[in-house]
């Protein structure tokens, strides 16, 4: 490489319901990166799942629909071969991929499994911290086991629910009451979720979770303040200052609002400092029982009742436009959106380097 700009892949789209977003956030980080430092390569993936590649970029598109890469070739093998152009000979194509794909096989581990088999440097988290922080279920007793506090719930899969559905419903009523909230236990976005108020109402919240899922979750409902915690790092991670969801009307005249049409982010949350500390310790206990690395954010409840902190989840692939809570909390944390991709990618570059040090056989 005569020059001693890094590659980024910046790989976007994909086959989930959140595509658009996707196209969004790739938007902003393009035009984001320091391209003194950085050039891109743009990977699209269609809603069909088709792989695209385009030029290398040495400065950022002018608008959102050339990220659809209309002129390239649909061939997906280029894609393929730009990704394990490092196996076949000394000069990679990419230096490091960065997966910008929210849900279904772009935070779940299979994108990253590719990049593992590829031997090539991603941001964010690993095949394991992925697919635990996509499985509700799976998150949820990796909290427990690290002495987490959460929501209490209950979960079934599809056969147990056709053979016994009686008898897993008077379980839900005794355990958690009503209203519970009903979720399929692998999606990433809201879809599939509902709230159930009676047996009439869960029964059928149940089956339509089922539209999307093999397994589902409930959890009993907490009336809880939602408070959100960004981690950064890898062995030795970080956690931001806390930030606060509210539904629009709460607070009106809170400085740090930031508005997505549906509610105000408050940035930092206004919580008492000891509140604060045990929300950022919380957080880096969460991302260390998933095994997480590069990047997470952690999602809580604070119960209104008695104060109790209560985990929520995890997101290993947390939105990433510039007004989204993860960039906007690190931010106030004192590290800027640009500063924060320089960081995400010596963090991946950091994580490949100790992986390949690592043996794999007795010689």
């Amino acid at each position: 490489m005569g020059n001693a700009k890094l590659t980024v892949g910046l790989v976007y789209g994909g086959k989930s319901g959140e595509h658009e977003v996707s196209l969004q956030t790739a938007f902003a980080v393009m035009n984001a990166f320091d391209y003194d430092k950085y050039e891109i390569l743009p990977f699209y993936i269609t809603k069909q799942g088709l792989w695209k590649v385009g030029e290398t970029l040495t400065a950022p598109f002018a608008q959102i629909e050339q990220l659809k890469l209309a002129e390239a070739s649909s061939d997906s093998g280029t894609a393929m071969n730009a990704i394990f152009s490092g196996l076949s000979s000394e000069v990679s194509a990419v230096d490091v991929m960065f997966p910008m794909l929210h849900g279904t096989y772009g935070e779940d581990g299979t994108i990253q499994g590719l990049f593992e088999i590829a031997n090539i440097p991603y941001i964010g988290a690993g095949v394991l911290a992925s697919a635990a922080g996509m499985d509700k279920v799976v998150m949820k007793k990796l909290f427990a086991e690290a002495g987490l506090d959460q929501c209490e719930y209950c979960y079934f899969n599809a056969s147990s629910w056709k053979h016994r559905s009686h008898e897993l419903i008077v379980n839900v009523e005794d355990k958690l009451g009503y209203p519970v909230f009903v979720k399929p236990a692998n999606l990433g976005s809201s879809v599939g979720i509902s709230k159930a108020e009676d047996q009439e109402s869960l029964v059928k919240a149940v089956e339509y979770a089922f539209r999307y899922d093999t397994k589902v979750i409930i959890e009993e409902f907490v009336d809880a303040r939602e408070l959100e915690v960004g981690v950064l790092g890898n062995e030795e991670p970080e956690a931001s200052v806390p930030g606060e969801i509210v539904s629009s009307g709460e607070y009106y005249d809170y400085a740090a609002k930031y508005i997505d049409g549906k509610s105000q982010m408050l940035i930092p949350a206004p919580v008492e400092p000891d509140i604060a500390d045990r929300l950022r310790e919380s957080a880096l206990v969460a991302f260390k029982a998933i095994e997480g690395s590069g990047i997470t954010r952690a999602d809580f409840f604070v119960r209104r009742s008695d104060g109790k902190i209560m985990i929520n989840e995890v997101n290993t692939m947390p939105g990433f436009t510039p007004y989204s809570m993860y960039p906007l909390l690190w931010r106030e944390t004192g590290v800027s959106y640009r500063a924060l991709l320089d960081r995400m990618i010596e963090l991946a570059l950091e994580r490949y380097n100790f992986k390949q040090n690592l043996k794999y056989d007795n010689e």
